[in-house]
């Protein structure tokens, strides 16, 4: 039996005087975060020649700060802990080359903190949650927990709009065996609509973003002409972010939806490895990119059919998906503009599904050679 995770996110309700305490958190974990992050910066600016004794030196810790900083001590102690393993990791990855030297935390940044399970500090009571400093906080259940299910954090955190949420990550033995693969189906990244598969079906993305987009121009017009930090710029700051969290969350259930529909009707999953940032940064291919999230997509896909015993498979980005006859082989050139793949042999197929099927096939072949 191996350990598994599943995080569960619930909306929170929590008083004024919880609210206060929360963003009071927020502040100390960014303000520790920072405090660290200088130390190690001016450190690595004096020793990063020195890779040997870069190594040896001894990272302040957030103990360090509450004797100078005694109010950091009302707050909870793991919170901040949490903001130094956070630190730790992006430390590690920077030396590793798998990320760009840590940025410092603002206001601007995702306000959030974790904070860990010790002694029976966290519990889930009747839509109340027990947290470390803030007692009984009331929550939006929507969906049980079961209850061979073992809590081991929880991330507290706040959108632009005020509203609160908490992520509660869980453990749980399970044995997850490899199911045979007998229907496989292969996805072409569609701009317009997510995807095309192979069995010629389009995803059909609705296109959130696109349809309030107009409302949220004039929203944010009215926006810019208050004056920042009024109240007035406040409200209607809200109302921005009100339309914005909207489109994330139409987005996000349409993604997971689509992603179970595929996870329960076939048993591997193929798609082409894209680099997405560099697509968001064509020409004109912004919005549409950050619009269908096929980033977020893919994950949900991911972790689905892993649940399942069933396969994500990824093809190299630079297979010639496109320019490939679904039918012969034969390749030719395939402009954005050409929106139906005709070749020599008869075929006459809409590009997208053509793509998809040559998908489909490189997947089977990475498949039987594996």
């Amino acid at each position: 039996m191996a350990k598994q995770n599943k995080a569960y996110k619930f909306r929170m309700y929590p008083t004024d005087e919880q609210a206060i305490f929360i963003r009071r958190t927020f502040g100390c974990v960014r303000f520790v975060y920072n405090k660290m992050l200088a130390e190690r910066k001016e450190t690595y600016e004096l020793l990063k020649e020195d890779k040997e004794a870069l190594k040896q030196v001894k990272h302040p810790t957030p103990a360090k700060y509450k004797k100078e900083y005694e109010w950091l001590k009302e707050v909870d102690s793991l919170a901040l802990a949490n903001a130094q393993l956070n630190l730790d990791k992006t430390y590690k990855a920077f030396f590793k080359g798998n990320a760009k030297f840590p940025k410092y935390k603002s206001k601007r940044h995702k306000q959030s903190y974790t904070t860990n399970v010790v002694n029976g500090n966290i519990q889930l009571l009747d839509g109340h949650i027990k947290l470390p400093k803030l007692k009984m906080v009331k929550i939006r259940q929507h969906r049980e927990i079961p209850a061979k299910y073992k809590i081991k954090s929880c991330t507290v955190s706040t959108t632009s709009s005020g509203k609160y949420y908490i992520s509660i990550l869980t453990e749980y033995e399970k044995e997850i065996k490899s199911k045979e693969i007998e229907k496989i189906v292969g996805l072409d990244f569609a701009m317009d609509g997510l995807f095309v598969d192979s069995e010629g079906e389009k995803a059909n993305y609705p296109k959130f973003y696109r349809r309030l987009l107009e409302k949220l121009a004039s929203e944010q017009r009215k926006l810019s002409r208050k004056k920042k930090g009024s109240s007035n710029w406040n409200k209607q700051r809200i109302r921005v972010a009100k339309i914005q969290e909207r489109v994330a969350n139409q987005r996000k259930n349409f993604l997971h939806h689509k992603s179970k529909e595929l996870v329960t009707n076939y048993d591997a999953v193929v798609i082409e490895d894209l680099d997405m940032k560099g697509m968001s940064q064509a020409l004109k291919f912004g919005k549409s990119v950050a619009d269908n999230g096929w980033g977020m997509f893919t994950s949900f896909l991911q972790y689905k059919l892993k649940e399942q015993g069933k396969q994500l498979i990824k093809i190299d980005k630079w297979f010639p998906s496109t320019k490939t006859c679904s039918s012969c082989g034969n390749t030719q050139p395939m402009p954005m503009a050409m929106r139906t793949y005709t070749c020599s042999c008869g075929v006459n197929l809409d590009r997208d599904y053509n793509s998809a099927l040559n998908i489909k096939k490189e997947g089977i072949r990475l498949l039987a050679s594996a």
